[in-house]
């Protein structure tokens, strides 16, 4: 059985040229923030339940998440994450690079050459 690998999944690109309905530079950045946000928004709702449970309880109190200071293994596992979380935020900019990379053509642009002749 093969192992997944995470990174290569964040950067997974979808065919076909990507919309654009505002300006290039703006799109990126909107795209960006908007997974920002998302991300976020999931992580503060799931640390508020988690916190409040462990609390009431009794396993740990807020003071003791707030001092927490992990090992270096624990550490090493939060980069990690952080590595493939950031993958999936610039998900937009490394696929636009790669693309320039490679020169591939999208069918959008195929059909727009084929119309052409």
């Amino acid at each position: 059985m093969s192992k997944i690998d995470p990174l290569a999944l964040a950067g997974a690109k979808s065919k076909g040229k990507r919309p654009y309905f505002l300006e290039t530079d703006v799109e990126r950045l909107t795209n960006i923030v908007l997974v920002l946000a998302q991300e976020l928004a999931v992580v503060r709702e799931r640390t508020d339940t988690m916190e409040r449970l462990l609390e009431q309880s009794g396993v740990l109190t807020r003071q003791e998440i707030e001092t927490f200071t992990p090992t270096k293994q624990q550490a090493d596992e939060r980069g990690a994450w952080t590595q493939e979380y950031l993958a999936r935020v610039f998900r937009v900019l490394q696929q636009e690079r790669e693309a320039l990379q490679t020169q591939e053509a999208s069918s959008e642009e195929v059909a727009d050459e084929l119309a052409k002749v």
